[in-house]
C-alpha cells in the first residue's frame, strides 16, 4: 500500500482514487490469466452497470482502510468530510501506526516496547510473532556491527533467541540463517541471506505486528476491501474455470467512468 498514499491537503475523492488504483493494480495481478483484449460491450458489463454501489458504502470501505492500516490523521479528516463516525480512537490508530513505523526504521526494540504498553498479551500469546520481532531485532544488531564488535549480536541471539529456537525446529532454521549474516560478507550474499537485510522482512514484521494489534482490538486482521477484492478475484477465477460466459477481461469497478484514475496524474504524497 505505500505506493499509493495521502498528503496534508487531500480530498475524499483524491483518497478514493488512491486506495482503489492500488486495488485495482493488486486484482489485475491476480486475474493476470484473464485476456486483455478489448471485445464489444458484453452483456455481462451491462448487468454489472445496472448495480450501483451506494456512496455511503464506498465511503465506509474507505475510511475502514483508514484506520486499519494506521492513518489517524487521513482517517479523521475523511470521516469528517464523509460525514461519518470515527470506526476507532485516534490514539489507538496513532499507537499502531508509531509501532508500525518504528519497525520500519528498524527501532524494534522501541516498538517492543510500544506493543507491550499497547497490549501486554499480543506477544505472550504469540510466541511465532514474537520471534519475528526478536529476530528482526537480531538483524538490526548484525546491521549495525557489520565488519565490527558481533558481541552484541552474538550475546543477544543467546540469550533472547535460542531458548526458544531449541524448542521449535522452524525458529531454530531461522535463528541459523540470520546468525549466517555475521559470518559474511553483506556485500557478497546469497539471495536467501541478503534477503534479510532488505526493507521487505521491516514490512512482513510490521504487517503481521498490525494485523495482531487488530484482531485483539477490532476482531479481525484486515481491512474489508482487502476481502472484498480477494472474494472479487476469486469469483472471476472459478467462472472462467467453469467456462461461464464472461468478457475478456473485468475491471475492478471501483470507480466509474467519470472518475477514472490515471497513475500518472497524480504526485506521490505521504499518509500521515
Amino acid at each position: 500500500m505505500s505506493r499509493f498514499s495521502l498528503g496534508r491537503d487531500f480530498d475524499s475523492e483524491q483518497a478514493r482514487a488512491f486506495i482503489f488504483a492500488q486495488f485495482a493494480e493488486d486484482y489485475g495481478r491476480m486475474t493476470s490469466s484473464a485476456s486483455t483484449a478489448t471485445p464489444l460491450k458484453h452483456a455481462f458489463e451491462s448487468r454489472v452497470a445496472d448495480v450501483k454501489s451506494p456512496k455511503s458504502d464506498i465511503n465506509a470501505l474507505i475510511l475502514d482502510y483508514l484506520t486499519m492500516e494506521g492513518y489517524p490523521k487521513a482517517a479523521a479528516k475523511f470521516s469528517k468530510e464523509a460525514n461519518l463516525q470515527p470506526q476507532q480512537k485516534d490514539n489507538l490508530i496513532v499507537a499502531r501506526q508509531e509501532i508500525k513505523q518504528a519497525i520500519l526504521e528498524g527501532r524494534i526494540e522501541a516498538a517492543i516496547t510500544s506493543l507491550n504498553e499497547v497490549d501486554p498479551e499480543i506477544l505472550d500469546k504469540d510466541p511465532h510473532l514474537h520471534f519475528a520481532l526478536l529476530r528482526l531485532q537480531l538483524v538490526e544488531l548484525i546491521r549495525q556491527c557489520n565488519g565490527g564488535d558481533i558481541n552484541p549480536a552474538l550475546d543477544f541471539a543467546t540469550k533472547k533467541l535460542a531458548p526458544r529456537a531449541a524448542m521449535n525446529a522452524d525458529f531454530l532454521k531461522d535463528l541459523e540463517k540470520t546468525m549466517a549474516l555475521i559470518i559474511f560478507p553483506h556485500d557478497n550474499l546469497a539471495p536467501e541471506l541478503d534477503a534479510l537485510l532488505k526493507s521487505d522482512l521491516r514490512q512482513i514484521t510490521a504487517t503481521k505486528v498490525n494485523e495482531a494489534i487488530l484482531e485483539r482490538q477490532a476482531r479481525r486482521r484486515e481491512a474489508a476491501i482487502r476481502e472484498l477484492v480477494k472474494m472479487r478475484a476469486w469469483a472471476e477465477t472459478s467462472a472462467r474455470l467453469k467456462k461461464k460466459d464472461l468478457p475478456g477481461r473485468i475491471d475492478l469497478g471501483l470507480y466509474g467512468e467519470d472518475n477514472e484514475y490515471n497513475e500518472n496524474g497524480h504526485e506521490p504524497m505521504i499518509t500521515t
